[in-house]
């Protein structure tokens, strides 16, 4: 599903023509510009993210067999049409400021309920929504850090992302914003009881996030530079989900 949704991405900002704007490849942000260096073809990134979409298709419909819970496809259907529409025509979500609340839904909640529900049969479930929140909103923050040297592309485009909306001058506060919520839902299940003290290294990622927020802050138009604060949140993403899911390990 992910890879699907990564491949539609690039066929339709390229359609789109975002990512013809700037023809440089940062590894980042900008997409992978295989399709602009005429590496590959917008049709084969299109038939591609298709095969992939009906790959998981099948998976889940397999996994729904082996575990009698048929409900797994529904909502699979659910997580195939916003990857899909996320950034392909009629719906185009990342287009119209709800990209962003996507990707916190897919990589929050949908990954971690679904994964418990798959588990344990259950769904909704409190304990493990709350638990999906700091995933959630540790990679919208990836999203929104890479939207930055984006902006002038996207908004030349008319792909309207939480970055066009705020401006490039302002997005450090809502960059820090995400990271806040991300760190104060760990707080949150911290005092439910659903995350013990092996969590607590997670803050020591606070500083990284400093670093990353003053270069967002001073150097918004300088895309080579962004590069370094766009690692920099992959880097509090990574580190932060492992240390919360070795402390579920040992809890």
């Amino acid at each position: 599903m992910h890879l699907g949704a990564n491949l539609m991405n690039d066929y339709s900002d390229s359609k789109s023509g975002v990512d013809w704007k700037d023809r440089k490849f940062y590894g980042y942000f900008g997409g992978s510009k295989l399709i602009q260096e005429s590496v590959l073809s917008e049709s084969f990134y299109l038939k591609s993210s298709i095969l992939l979409f009906v790959l998981a298709f099948l998976s889940v419909t397999a996994l729904s067999f082996l575990i009698r819970e048929w409900s797994a496809i529904l909502f699979l259907i659910i997580i195939l049409f916003l990857g899909f529409s996320y950034s392909h025509k009629p719906f185009q979500f990342s287009y119209h400021y709800l990209g962003e609340l996507i990707i916190f839904l897919l990589f929050g909640p949908a990954l971690v309920m679904g994964g418990y529900f798959i588990q344990t049969g259950v769904f909704p479930d409190v304990k493990s929504f709350l638990l999906s929140l700091p995933f959630g909103f540790f990679t919208t923050a990836i999203l929104f850090s890479n939207e930055v040297p984006d902006c002038s592309s996207d908004s030349s485009c008319g792909k309207k992302t939480w970055v066009v909306a705020v401006g490039p001058e302002k997005s450090f506060i809502l960059y820090i914003l995400l990271e806040a919520c991300a760190f104060f839902s760990i707080i949150v299940n911290i005092y439910r009881g659903y995350l013990g003290v092996i969590s607590v290294f997670s803050f020591l990622l606070l500083w990284p996030l400093i670093r990353a927020a003053l270069m967002i802050k001073y150097n918004y138009s300088n895309k080579d530079l962004l590069i370094t604060s766009s690692k920099i949140t992959i880097g509090i993403q990574a580190l932060a989900s492992l240390i919360l899911i070795v402390d579920k390990v040992l809890l």
